[in-house]
């Protein structure tokens, strides 16, 4: 594959966030109301579409749980095939749970429903209270550690270098300060006008636009975009219709939710044009 520019996600990819953001999703829901669903449960969500945002994954996932106190037979996959059937994400889940439940009981859920709440604890647990009052200004109420220490390093030094030999981009659903914890750890450098984190534009992926501008700064015509989900595949995909002057490629990783031959396939029936084991093997690729 012959590409002028590389564009990487960071989690599932250069940072493995198994024990950080998606314990920090089952825990969160868990500290508020005292039941939660399976880390392995996540991945449903997220191949569901439209939850590149963590925070709109917990919400939604917690509307499950408030949903089965009230509906204690509606599955996970029933739940999570009504969001993809509706286009994916939070306005999704929302819509899913008015199909499913009664009036009453839909306005009831809503009512115990506290977006707020869950973000903050998911912040604290996640930050640890010291970096949670840095970064978010408040005083936390909760005396936590955090688990964005709980993140091992997935790109190899070796590899790390080779990518010297393109230009390299981010293209992530963290928020920039969040971002630039995970860069440092990592060792790579990224220019700020070279990089999309939450705080660089509103739509998220799959929506084709950030990447199509990273596109455009570098002046490429041939663009690799890595990451561990398939809203990262559609993110490519779509920047290949919206800009048909430029080759997209998106390259999935076995490193995050999606692993194995069942994760290669969803991949692949994606639009992925290849699937690697992890990012080190991105040079040979490339070469």
């Amino acid at each position: 594959m012959n590409v002028d520019a590389i564009i990487l996600d960071i989690d599932g990819v250069l940072v493995d966030v198994a024990d950080s953001y998606r314990r920090a999703i089952v825990e969160s829901i868990d500290h508020v109301y005292g039941d939660t669903i399976e880390k392995a449960d996540i991945q449903a969500f997220k191949n569901a579409g439209g939850f590149n945002n963590d925070w709109e994954l917990t919400y939604a996932a917690a509307l499950y749980v408030l949903a089965t106190r009230e509906k204690p037979y509606l599955s996970l996959e029933t739940y999570t095939g009504l969001i993809a059937a509706s286009g994916g994400g939070l306005d999704a889940a929302r819509t899913a749970i008015a199909d499913e439940l009664e009036p009453a009981a839909r306005e009831q859920i809503l009512a115990d429903w506290d977006r707020q709440r869950l973000r903050e604890v998911f912040q604290q647990l996640y930050l640890g209270s010291e970096l949670y009052q840095q970064l978010e200004g408040e005083e936390p109420d909760l005396d936590t550690e955090g688990f964005i220490h709980d993140e091992p390093v997935l790109l190899d030094d070796s590899t790390r270098e080779a990518l010297e030999s393109w230009d390299v981009g981010v293209l992530t659903g963290r928020p920039e300060a969040e971002a630039d914890i995970a860069l440092d750890r990592v060792g790579l450098e990224v220019a700020d006008d070279h990089r999309f984190t939450m705080d660089d534009w509103d739509a998220g992926k799959p929506d084709p636009e950030a990447l199509v501008t990273l596109a455009e700064r570098f002046d490429a015509s041939r663009i690799a975009f890595v990451g561990d989900t398939l809203d990262d595949i559609r993110t490519a995909t779509n920047a290949a219709e919206a800009d048909s002057t430029r080759e997209y490629h998106g390259i999935g990783v076995l490193t995050g939710g999606l692993t194995g031959e069942e994760g290669r396939r969803r991949y692949e029936s994606a639009g992925a044009s290849a699937v690697l084991d992890s990012v080190n093997d991105l040079p040979g690729l490339l070469e």
